[in-house]
């Protein structure tokens, strides 16, 4: 996937930030082992990059979104475990202000490390890089859409497993609210463009459990608005349509086995995002 295969990588969105005294280029890619986004960091004397599988912008998005939306004093360093890499994610500071590092440590290549200035005036470095990664993953998402179907394109590399705790304050999605257990075993959330079938709506969850995913997708015909999931597990594919009106009956069917069976659920695993100490690396 790291741009192994040379020459077979194939570019799909190029876009470049200038802030301060960098300029960070991002790269999403695609090759015969997956696709994926490359980020580099430019200085006058030095040039810095990581990888990051395409299955991990939305987590970098929901990471930069805790950054700037938590209080300096209160912010954590993170651990993010995308498939065999691990970014490591540390607020510092120095004479020109504020930075975030971002590290990544692979089996396949050499720790590498690139450095995000906060701004002088808040966190509208960070602002502006967060907003390249959603612009990223929104036309990466358009990309991954088979034309005129309303399924979703198999990525090329396995979807992360969901594993460790989540650290105090971590944001998933994309909003600034407080996490919910629910929201916490969403792999990744993809906003879709435009279709016939969502009428508008255009939005798609997906969770991993065990080797199955499922997908959850609003949408709207001539009969009205539905919600529809979808069952994956290898090249199998099934759905059921659930109309709106049934959905607070669904809601509450699903809560009365998540309360009958809390006692089995309790030490399963949760994201792959963790608060960890400096010290611990």
């Amino acid at each position: 996937m790291e741009g192994a295969s040379g020459g077979n990588d194939v570019e799909l969105v190029s876009k470049t930030l200038q802030f301060e005294h960098k300029l960070f280029y991002f790269d999403l890619k695609e090759n015969p082992r997956g696709r994926y986004l490359k980020i580099s960091e430019k200085t006058s004397a030095t040039r810095s990059t990581i990888i990051v599988p395409v299955n991990g912008i939305a987590w970098f998005i929901d990471l930069f979104n805790y950054y700037v939306n938590t209080d300096e004093q209160d912010a954590f360093s993170k651990e993010l475990k995308l498939d065999t890499k691990v970014f490591y994610f540390d607020i510092g500071e120095n004479k020109r202000g504020r930075f975030l590092k971002i590290s990544e440590a692979s089996v396949n290549r050499n720790r590498s490390t690139i450095i995000v200035p906060a701004g002088s005036s808040g966190e509208e470095g960070w602002t502006a890089f967060r907003n390249i990664l959603l612009e990223i993953n929104e036309e990466a998402s358009r990309l991954f859409i088979v034309p005129n179907q309303q399924q979703h394109m198999e990525p090329s590399e396995r979807l992360p497993g969901l594993s460790d705790d989540v650290g105090a304050g971590f944001i998933p999605g994309h909003s600034t609210q407080s996490a919910t257990g629910s929201e916490l075993n969403v792999d990744r959330l993809v906003e879709l463009p435009p279709q016939e079938d969502i009428g508008g709506m255009g939005m798609s969850k997906v969770i991993r459990a065990d080797q199955k995913r499922f997908f959850f997708d609003l949408g709207s015909n001539n009969r009205g608005h539905f919600l529809r999931i979808s069952e994956v597990a290898g090249a199998d594919r099934s759905s059921i349509i659930l109309p709106l009106s049934g959905l607070k009956q669904f809601h509450e069917m699903i809560g009365h086995f998540v309360e009958i069976t809390k006692d089995r659920l309790e030490g399963m695993t949760g994201p792959n995002v963790r608060t960890v100490e400096p010290a611990q690396r």
